[in-house]
Protein backbone atom coordinates (compact mmCIF):
# COMPACT_ATOMS: atom_id res chain seq x y z
CA UNK A 1 0.00 0.00 0.00
CA UNK A 2 0.94 3.41 -0.97
CA UNK A 3 1.44 5.59 1.59
CA UNK A 4 -0.72 9.40 1.33
CA UNK A 5 0.42 12.37 2.51
CA UNK A 6 -2.99 12.56 4.87
CA UNK A 7 -3.33 8.96 5.71
CA UNK A 8 -1.95 10.12 9.59
CA UNK A 9 -4.50 12.64 9.51
CA UNK A 10 -7.46 10.55 8.38
CA UNK A 11 -6.06 7.87 11.17
CA UNK A 12 -6.81 10.52 14.01
CA UNK A 13 -9.99 11.84 12.56
CA UNK A 14 -11.50 8.37 12.21
CA UNK A 15 -9.78 7.53 16.05
CA UNK A 16 -10.95 10.72 17.55
CA UNK A 17 -14.73 10.05 16.00
CA UNK A 18 -14.24 6.30 17.50
CA UNK A 19 -13.98 7.58 20.70
CA UNK A 20 -16.06 10.30 21.07
CA UNK A 21 -19.12 7.98 19.82
CA UNK A 22 -18.22 4.92 21.38
CA UNK A 23 -18.23 7.16 24.81
CA UNK A 24 -21.58 8.96 23.63
CA UNK A 25 -22.99 5.28 23.35
CA UNK A 26 -21.15 3.87 26.43
CA UNK A 27 -22.73 6.93 28.35
CA UNK A 28 -26.20 6.12 26.79
CA UNK A 29 -25.96 2.36 28.04
CA UNK A 30 -24.16 2.74 30.85
CA UNK A 31 -27.18 2.02 32.57
CA UNK A 32 -28.15 -1.18 31.30
CA UNK A 33 -23.96 -2.47 30.86
CA UNK A 34 -22.32 -0.99 33.54
CA UNK A 35 -19.18 -1.53 32.47
CA UNK A 36 -19.13 0.24 29.31
CA UNK A 37 -18.83 3.21 31.78
CA UNK A 38 -15.52 1.59 33.74
CA UNK A 39 -12.56 3.79 32.67
CA UNK A 40 -9.80 5.93 34.14
CA UNK A 41 -9.04 9.05 33.28
CA UNK A 42 -5.06 10.75 33.14
CA UNK A 43 -3.84 14.39 32.81
CA UNK A 44 -2.48 17.60 34.23
CA UNK A 45 -4.54 19.71 36.60
CA UNK A 46 -4.41 23.08 35.00
CA UNK A 47 -2.26 25.56 35.85
CA UNK A 48 -1.85 29.38 35.14
CA UNK A 49 0.94 31.11 33.22
CA UNK A 50 1.09 34.90 34.46
CA UNK A 51 2.98 37.03 32.27
CA UNK A 52 1.31 40.44 33.78
CA UNK A 53 0.79 41.22 30.07
CA UNK A 54 -0.94 37.67 28.73
CA UNK A 55 -2.49 35.29 31.25
CA UNK A 56 -1.87 31.53 29.57
CA UNK A 57 -3.82 28.64 31.49
CA UNK A 58 -2.55 24.98 30.42
CA UNK A 59 -3.96 21.77 31.28
CA UNK A 60 -4.92 18.31 29.32
CA UNK A 61 -7.36 15.39 30.55
CA UNK A 62 -7.42 12.22 28.90
CA UNK A 63 -10.89 10.34 29.94
CA UNK A 64 -11.20 6.62 28.30
CA UNK A 65 -13.55 4.37 29.34
CA UNK A 66 -14.59 0.48 27.74
CA UNK A 67 -16.96 1.82 25.27
CA UNK A 68 -14.31 4.59 24.41
CA UNK A 69 -11.56 2.05 23.44
CA UNK A 70 -14.02 -0.67 22.00
CA UNK A 71 -15.09 2.63 19.30
CA UNK A 72 -11.18 3.64 19.12
CA UNK A 73 -10.48 -0.58 17.70
CA UNK A 74 -13.12 -0.52 15.39
CA UNK A 75 -12.54 3.00 13.93
CA UNK A 76 -8.87 1.52 13.58
CA UNK A 77 -10.24 -1.73 11.85
CA UNK A 78 -12.33 0.72 9.80
CA UNK A 79 -9.11 2.84 8.32
CA UNK A 80 -7.61 -1.19 7.43
CA UNK A 81 -10.73 -1.30 5.43
CA UNK A 82 -10.05 1.83 3.59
Amino acid sequence: MRVKSNDGLILLLLILTGAIIGSIIGAALGDVFPILNFGKSIGVDPFLLDLSVVKLTFGFELILNVSGIIGIVLAFVLYRKL
